[in-house]
């Protein structure tokens, strides 16, 4: 069977290898943290490395060695600032080499840029960085979708710092209004903006009511529980329903780095090499706590 048309309930990975490709995914994010000598936004690229690999090596219809295929699913990037997240979890699932967005990220005319750009990188599905554009380039990817009556899904990814934007809403409202059953959106729900905590600078609760009274299906989760994202996937109302669903994943930012989650000095930066082993020690400690 084919990687495009393998259903999510035959996936070949139990949830434990998800687990240990989360930990494979952080992992290298902290490498290249501390090679790159400019600064990664590691605090919100750790926050969602579960669910970049839930996505990618389960939730995801689709086949690294046909990108053009038209029945693959698309995935957004809204909160383009964790595009360092998205390649490493393209690279382990097949679609290029990490050792390649080691040695060029960040560069001039590099195809591994601070935010994903579709022009330099096949594979990309839209150039995202701005924030709060990411969910109205998805509703007309799946507007498109549905008018040519194909049943493949389009997923998104948000920081919940974006959704403060009115884009998002009026984004939100079309997909509801337009029955987009396939419009699947992920919100990284971290709780921190860029220099503060969320609720301090704008207040987003309720927020999953936010999103029911747009006439979304709210799902809640542990974003960091593989199990809740798995199960999260596998739950997922049929393409050809009529309501977006969102995926609400209560998140750490800074997750499994002790000295940088929750800390808003973290939002972005970069690692020296005994800062990247003091990191790469937290990170173990972490996942053996996780395992008692």
């Amino acid at each position: 069977m084919s990687q495009l048309t393998l259903r999510r309930g035959e996936s070949p990975h139990t949830v434990k290898e998800l687990e240990d490709l989360a930990f494979e995914l952080r992992s290298k994010l902290l490498h290249l943290c501390g090679t790159y000598e400019g600064a990664v936004h590691i605090g919100g690229d750790l926050s969602s490395a579960d669910i970049f690999t839930a996505l990618y090596h389960y939730g995801l219809h689709v086949d690294p060695a046909d990108i053009g295929n038209p029945g693959r699913d698309r995935f957004v990037l809204s909160k383009g600032h964790a595009a360092v997240c998205m390649y490493i979890a393209m690279a382990m699932r097949g679609f290029f080499s990490y050792e390649g967005i080691v040695e060029t990220y960040g560069q001039l005319d590099s195809a591994y840029g601070m935010h994903p750009c579709k022009v330099q990188l096949p594979g990309v599905e839209c150039s995202t960085g701005s924030l709060g554009h990411g969910l109205p380039l998805a509703v007309g990817m799946a507007m498109s979708a549905r008018g040519r009556s194909e049943p493949h899904r389009v997923f998104c990814l948000l920081g919940d710092g974006e959704t403060g934007e009115g884009s998002v809403w009026e984004a939100a409202m079309a997909a509801r209004s337009n029955k987009l059953g396939n419009l699947v959106a992920f919100v990284d729900r971290n709780r921190q903006l860029m220099t503060s905590f969320a609720e301090e600078r704008v207040v987003f609760e309720p927020y999953p009511d936010k999103w029911a009274a747009f006439g979304w299906n709210v799902v809640t989760i542990d974003g960091h529980n593989m199990a809740e994202l798995v199960d999260a996937l596998d739950a997922l109302p049929a393409s050809d329903s009529n309501r977006p669903t969102v995926v609400i994943c209560e998140t750490v930012k800074g997750k499994g780095v002790d000295f940088m989650e929750r800390n808003l000095a973290w939002h972005a930066g970069s690692l020296g090499a005994a800062d990247l082993d003091r990191a790469l020690a937290a990170l173990e400690a972490s996942r053996e706590k996780e395992s008692v």
